[in-house]
């Protein structure tokens, strides 16, 4: 509930501080959901991995497909342990 101050002047109160036993200070607010990275995003990054891999491997001819599975591999294993 406000305080009669707070009411009066239109300021809003900071949320209460919370301790965990360990002595920790602990947000009263919800905790922020981990975002996971969009199709573009991820589409991107497999792309410049298989493109460094097409380069650190000698520029291969007809190995684009396995760059490209070793590059989604890595990124998605990283991405979404598990």
């Amino acid at each position: 509930m406000k305080s009669q101050k707070a009411k009066e002047t239109g300021v809003r109160e900071s949320p209460p501080v919370l301790v965990d036993p360990l002595g920790t200070t602990v947000s009263s607010r919800k905790p922020v959901r981990q975002v996971r990275p969009s199709f573009d995003d991820l589409h991107a990054r497999i792309t410049t991995r298989a493109y460094e891999l097409y380069h650190q491997r000698g520029c291969r001819e007809g190995c684009a497909v396995e760059d490209w599975l070793d590059a989604e591999r890595e990124i998605v294993n990283r991405e979404f342990p598990g």
